[in-house]
């Protein structure tokens, strides 16, 4: 009868350990996965305002209601919103990457020209390293404007261990035609 019990103890010990392991693993699962939707939203929300805009300006130099390429990728990009005036500078939308004063990489958003600006991320995503490059901005070019974004980081809760790397691109070609 001791042994009987003895076993069962620790036939039940052992499963109530895989069973704790695997609710473990469900929540983390659940965690990174809602984190992983938050980026793909703030990806694809961007990318759906970039197709609807106009006169693409990549780089933070000159005047943002200038169109301007930059083939070798930058981490500021702004656009005239669809519906926008173009001679209006303080309608511009802008996105930029930046680390804020944690030290932690996230995208910022301004529909003002620069005026305010507000996370796109969530703090769970700590994006490494985002790239934006831009072609074909020069009206009559025969290109039509081209916006390709490339972004690196991790995502997850806290701990390391439900930490995971990700390498995410997304494209936009203007919709308006530009002839």
């Amino acid at each position: 009868m001791m042994v009987a019990v003895a076993l069962f103890a620790v036939v039940m010990v052992i499963s109530t350990g895989a069973l704790l392991s695997l609710i473990d693993a469900t929540r983390k699962a659940q965690a990174l996965q809602s984190v992983m939707n938050n980026l793909n939203i703030a990806l694809d929300g961007m990318v759906r305002s970039i197709r609807m805009g106009s006169v693409y300006h990549c780089g933070n130099l000159g005047t943002l209601s200038d169109p301007r390429d930059c083939q070798n990728g930058n981490t500021f990009f702004a656009f005239e919103s669809f519906g926008g005036d173009t001679s209006t500078i303080s309608d511009q939308w802008i996105y930029n990457f930046t680390t804020d004063s944690n030290g932690v990489g996230r995208i910022y958003k301004s529909v003002n020209g620069g005026g305010t600006w507000f996370a796109v991320t969530t703090p769970e995503v700590e994006i490494e390293d985002v790239n934006i490059y831009v072609t074909g901005t020069n009206p009559g070019d025969d290109n039509q404007p081209k916006v390709v974004i490339t972004m690196k980081g991790t995502a997850g809760a806290e701990k390391a261990k439900t930490r995971t790397t990700f390498s995410i691109q997304a494209s936009a070609t203007q919709r308006l035609l530009d002839i």
